[in-house]
Protein backbone atom coordinates (compact mmCIF):
# COMPACT_ATOMS: atom_id res chain seq x y z
CA UNK A 1 0.00 0.00 0.00
CA UNK A 2 1.73 3.33 -1.06
CA UNK A 3 1.50 6.86 1.11
CA UNK A 4 -1.90 8.10 -0.19
CA UNK A 5 -3.69 4.87 0.12
CA UNK A 6 -2.20 4.64 3.67
CA UNK A 7 -3.28 8.26 4.19
CA UNK A 8 -6.60 7.49 2.78
CA UNK A 9 -7.10 4.33 4.82
CA UNK A 10 -6.17 5.47 7.92
CA UNK A 11 -8.65 8.80 7.57
CA UNK A 12 -11.36 6.58 6.52
CA UNK A 13 -11.17 4.24 9.32
CA UNK A 14 -10.32 5.90 12.31
CA UNK A 15 -11.17 10.04 11.89
CA UNK A 16 -14.64 9.68 13.59
CA UNK A 17 -13.08 7.72 16.60
CA UNK A 18 -10.10 9.71 17.40
CA UNK A 19 -12.28 13.06 16.89
CA UNK A 20 -14.70 11.52 19.21
CA UNK A 21 -12.10 10.26 21.62
CA UNK A 22 -10.12 13.72 21.32
CA UNK A 23 -13.32 15.65 21.97
CA UNK A 24 -14.07 13.94 25.44
CA UNK A 25 -10.70 15.00 26.38
CA UNK A 26 -10.37 18.10 25.50
CA UNK A 27 -14.01 19.76 24.84
CA UNK A 28 -12.79 21.91 22.05
CA UNK A 29 -13.27 21.03 18.30
CA UNK A 30 -10.27 22.70 17.09
CA UNK A 31 -8.01 20.90 19.09
CA UNK A 32 -9.63 17.50 18.67
CA UNK A 33 -8.70 18.21 14.87
CA UNK A 34 -5.10 19.02 15.59
CA UNK A 35 -4.89 15.72 17.33
CA UNK A 36 -6.17 13.39 15.07
CA UNK A 37 -3.95 15.21 12.21
CA UNK A 38 -0.96 14.89 14.70
CA UNK A 39 -1.90 11.45 15.29
CA UNK A 40 -2.25 10.22 11.18
CA UNK A 41 1.19 12.44 10.53
CA UNK A 42 3.12 10.27 13.37
CA UNK A 43 1.51 7.07 11.73
CA UNK A 44 1.99 7.94 8.20
CA UNK A 45 5.82 8.48 9.25
CA UNK A 46 6.37 5.64 11.15
CA UNK A 47 4.64 2.97 9.86
CA UNK A 48 4.11 -0.34 11.79
CA UNK A 49 3.08 -3.50 11.25
CA UNK A 50 -0.26 -4.66 13.27
CA UNK A 51 -1.50 -8.52 13.73
CA UNK A 52 -4.95 -7.89 13.56
CA UNK A 53 -7.12 -4.83 13.08
CA UNK A 54 -8.38 -4.73 16.35
CA UNK A 55 -4.57 -4.33 17.49
CA UNK A 56 -4.14 -2.00 14.96
CA UNK A 57 -7.21 -0.12 16.56
CA UNK A 58 -6.18 -0.09 19.75
CA UNK A 59 -3.41 1.49 19.19
CA UNK A 60 -4.30 4.72 17.11
CA UNK A 61 -7.15 5.32 19.76
CA UNK A 62 -4.10 4.79 22.86
CA UNK A 63 -1.84 7.33 20.59
CA UNK A 64 -4.93 9.59 20.27
CA UNK A 65 -5.47 9.20 23.70
CA UNK A 66 -1.69 9.95 24.98
CA UNK A 67 -1.50 13.06 22.69
CA UNK A 68 -4.81 14.60 24.19
CA UNK A 69 -3.06 13.74 27.84
CA UNK A 70 0.01 15.23 26.51
CA UNK A 71 -1.14 18.45 25.69
CA UNK A 72 -3.29 18.75 28.75
CA UNK A 73 -0.53 18.75 30.41
CA UNK A 74 1.77 21.01 28.50
CA UNK A 75 3.07 24.16 30.03
CA UNK A 76 1.58 26.37 27.25
CA UNK A 77 -2.17 25.44 28.05
CA UNK A 78 -1.90 25.63 31.52
CA UNK A 79 -0.84 29.14 31.06
CA UNK A 80 -3.63 29.99 27.88
CA UNK A 81 -7.39 30.17 28.14
CA UNK A 82 -9.75 31.02 25.66
CA UNK A 83 -11.06 34.34 25.25
CA UNK A 84 -14.56 34.37 26.72
CA UNK A 85 -13.14 32.52 30.39
CA UNK A 86 -10.33 35.11 29.94
CA UNK A 87 -12.22 38.15 29.93
CA UNK A 88 -13.91 37.34 33.30
CA UNK A 89 -10.38 37.03 35.26
CA UNK A 90 -10.02 40.32 36.96
CA UNK A 91 -7.14 42.43 35.70
CA UNK A 92 -6.26 46.16 36.75
CA UNK A 93 -7.04 48.07 33.83
CA UNK A 94 -4.40 48.52 31.38
CA UNK A 95 -4.06 52.53 31.00
CA UNK A 96 -3.67 52.47 34.45
CA UNK A 97 -0.62 50.01 34.67
CA UNK A 98 0.72 51.71 31.66
CA UNK A 99 1.00 54.93 34.23
CA UNK A 100 3.17 52.29 36.34
CA UNK A 101 6.82 52.62 36.60
CA UNK A 102 9.04 50.31 33.92
CA UNK A 103 9.48 47.31 36.75
CA UNK A 104 6.32 47.78 38.52
CA UNK A 105 4.85 47.59 35.16
CA UNK A 106 6.75 44.59 34.02
CA UNK A 107 5.53 42.43 36.86
CA UNK A 108 1.76 43.72 37.18
CA UNK A 109 1.97 43.02 33.04
CA UNK A 110 3.26 39.48 33.26
CA UNK A 111 1.57 38.56 36.60
CA UNK A 112 -2.67 39.49 35.65
CA UNK A 113 -2.29 39.70 31.89
CA UNK A 114 0.06 36.54 30.75
CA UNK A 115 -0.73 34.09 33.87
CA UNK A 116 3.01 34.08 34.93
CA UNK A 117 3.87 32.82 38.91
CA UNK A 118 6.29 34.72 40.66
CA UNK A 119 8.95 32.73 40.19
CA UNK A 120 8.32 32.29 36.24
CA UNK A 121 8.15 36.14 36.40
CA UNK A 122 11.38 36.33 38.34
CA UNK A 123 13.80 34.20 36.18
CA UNK A 124 11.75 36.11 32.45
CA UNK A 125 13.08 39.49 34.07
CA UNK A 126 16.35 37.82 36.33
CA UNK A 127 15.19 38.93 39.28
CA UNK A 128 15.05 37.02 42.90
CA UNK A 129 11.12 35.66 43.78
CA UNK A 130 11.56 37.59 46.75
CA UNK A 131 11.62 41.24 44.98
CA UNK A 132 8.90 39.54 42.08
CA UNK A 133 6.35 39.60 45.24
CA UNK A 134 7.62 43.41 46.52
CA UNK A 135 6.79 45.03 43.26
CA UNK A 136 3.36 43.24 43.04
CA UNK A 137 2.88 44.42 46.44
CA UNK A 138 3.95 48.04 45.61
CA UNK A 139 2.52 47.74 42.00
CA UNK A 140 -0.81 46.92 43.38
CA UNK A 141 -0.92 50.00 46.17
CA UNK A 142 0.31 52.54 43.30
CA UNK A 143 -2.47 50.94 41.19
CA UNK A 144 -4.93 51.54 44.04
CA UNK A 145 -3.67 54.79 44.37
CA UNK A 146 -4.43 55.92 40.51
CA UNK A 147 -7.51 54.14 40.43
CA UNK A 148 -9.07 56.02 43.54
CA UNK A 149 -8.13 54.30 46.80
CA UNK A 150 -9.60 51.08 48.52
CA UNK A 151 -12.75 49.73 46.53
CA UNK A 152 -10.59 48.95 43.88
CA UNK A 153 -8.89 45.91 45.70
CA UNK A 154 -11.58 43.48 45.77
CA UNK A 155 -11.06 43.60 41.70
CA UNK A 156 -7.86 42.31 42.00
Amino acid sequence: MNQNERAEYLAQTYADAILRLSYSYLKNTHDAQDICQSVFVKLLTEPREFDSPAHERAYVLRMAANACKDLLKSPWRRRTCDLAACAEVPAPELAAVNRLPAHYRAVIYLFYYEGYQASEIGEILGIPTATVHTRLARGRTRLKELLGGYGYEQTV
